[in-house]
Parts: structure tokens; C-alpha cells; sequence
């Protein structure tokens, strides 16, 4: 029977020689596109060539599975993505992480759809108005008085200096 420290030291080996595959692979690839920008003709066609390549090679460093991803830091960086949100949302967020509500879709079918109900006390029906009570007559408007004749318009004296227009 083997050793269980043996077993956990092959264990590490393969996983740390998977990593470095992965990252030589990347660093193989990266140095392919590099040569192959390398022989265009023109300056510009070779600067965007040359950017596509090293996007896709640090791409491909963040796709490999670091040691310390493990579903414990997964959790841990979910409930921090809710401490972002606003207060009346950050509960709800922490409740579906922790995997309360239901899961539909799926990341090939172009995502995951989480929902969680959370029932709501109804709001109480509105109080009747007390009947209102009755307005008293209102006061008699007082009688008309008839309009003064209109008064005669005067003529406009002119302004002194301004032109006299006959």
C-alpha cells in the first residue's frame, strides 16, 4: 500500500505540470502569432497583429485553473460580488449564492438563469373616508350697481420735441 504523503506529492506534481503545459502552450502559441505578424509589410497591420496576439495569450493564462480556485474561494468571491449591490438587493444576492431558489438554462445554452420568490405581505386595503359634513348655504351676493357711463377720451398732447405728424 502506498503512502498517503506520496499519493498527495504525485498529485501536486501533475496538477503543477498541467498548469505549466498550459502556460507553455500559451507561450508557444503567442511566439507563432508573433513570428507570423513579424512577416506582414505594413507598420499598422503589424502594431494590431502584434496586440491580438499577446490578448490571446493572456487570455489563455486566465482560462487555466489557478491552485487556489476551489468551490470555498468561489463562494467567498461571489458574496463579495453582493456586497456591491444596494442594500435592499445584497440580502437576496447572498440568499441565491448560498443557493437558495431555482436554476434554469445553462452556460452552452447561453446562460444560467437564477430566481428566487420571496413572498411579500399585501399591502392593507385603504380606510373608508368619514361621510363629509354638510357646507352651509352660501352667503347672497350683494346686488349689482350699475357702470358709470364711459368717460370722453381726451386728446393727446404732443411731447415736446417729438415731430408733428398732420
Amino acid at each position: 500500500m502506498k503512502q498517503p504523503s506520496l499519493i498527495l506529492a504525485r498529485t501536486a506534481l501533475v496538477a503543477a505540470s498541467a498548469l505549466s503545459t498550459a502556460g507553455a502552450w500559451a507561450q508557444t502559441t503567442y511566439e507563432q502569432d508573433r513570428a507570423a505578424c513579424m512577416r506582414s509589410d505594413s507598420q499598422h497591420e503589424r502594431t494590431s497583429c502584434l496586440r491580438e496576439a499577446a490578448a490571446v495569450r493572456d487570455q489563455s493564462k486566465k482560462r487555466t485553473p489557478r491552485l487556489g480556485d476551489t468551490p470555498e474561494s468561489r463562494m467567498q468571491n461571489a458574496m463579495r460580488r453582493c456586497t456591491e449591490l444596494p442594500p435592499e438587493n445584497k440580502a437576496t444576492c447572498e440568499r441565491m449564492v448560498r443557493g437558495e431558489g431555482t436554476v434554469s438554462g445553462s452556460v452552452e445554452s447561453g446562460g444560467v438563469i437564477r430566481e428566487l420568490v420571496t413572498p411579500v405581505p399585501a399591502i392593507p386595503p385603504m380606510q373608508p373616508m368619514p361621510p363629509a359634513q354638510p357646507m352651509p348655504p352660501p352667503e347672497p351676493m350683494p346686488p349689482m350697481q350699475p357702470m358709470a357711463p364711459p368717460q370722453p377720451m381726451q386728446p393727446m398732447q404732443p411731447m415736446p420735441g417729438a415731430p408733428v405728424v398732420r
